[in-house]
C-alpha cells in the first residue's frame, strides 16, 4: 500500500452496556434491551434525538441501522452520510424535488458503493415520478 491510499478500518463492535461516554439512558443498556426498544416505538414517537444518540455511538452496525430506520426527522441523517449502512437509509427517505440535488451529491461523492447504488436508484426513481429529465 502507498502513502497516497486511503486506508479504511472498522470500528470494532462494543457491547453494551457502557459503549461509549455518557451511556446512560438507551445507550447503556444491553443490545438486546435496546433492540427491543427501538423496535417497540409507535410510528409517532417522539425520540429522534434518543435515536440519533444510537446512530452516533459505536454500537453494532444493525443497531445503528434500526435507530436510523425509526428517526422520523431523517434529516438529521445527513450528517451521517458518510456511514454506508446510514447512508443507505438516509438515501431512501429522500423523496422530494428539493433532495435530488443531495442525492446526486451521494451519488457523486460517496466512498461506499452501497450508498452511490441506492442514490442512483432513489434519483432515477425520484426523477421518473417528478418528471424531472436526466441530466
Amino acid at each position: 500500500m502507498t502513502d497516497e491510499e486511503p486506508t479504511f478500518h472498522r470500528t470494532p463492535w462494543v457491547e453494551g452496556p457502557g459503549g461509549g461516554e455518557g451511556a446512560g439512558g438507551w445507550l447503556g443498556l444491553s443490545d438486546d434491551e435496546l433492540l427491543f426498544r427501538i423496535e417497540a416505538l409507535p410510528p409517532d414517537h417522539q425520540q429522534d434525538l434518543v435515536l440519533l444518540d444510537v446512530v452516533r455511538s459505536q454500537r453494532h452496525f444493525f443497531i445503528r441501522q434500526e435507530a436510523a430506520k425509526k428517526i422520523r426527522d431523517t434529516s438529521l441523517l445527513r450528517e451521517h452520510s458518510g456511514d454506508r449502512h446510514i447512508g443507505q437509509i438516509l438515501v431512501r427517505s429522500l423523496n422530494r424535488r428539493e433532495d435530488a440535488d443531495y442525492l446526486w451529491k451521494l451519488m457523486c461523492e460517496s466512498r461506499h458503493l452501497e450508498v452511490r447504488k441506492a442514490a442512483e436508484a432513489q434519483l432515477r426513481d425520484l426523477r421518473r415520478r417528478l418528471g424531472i429529465p436526466e441530466e
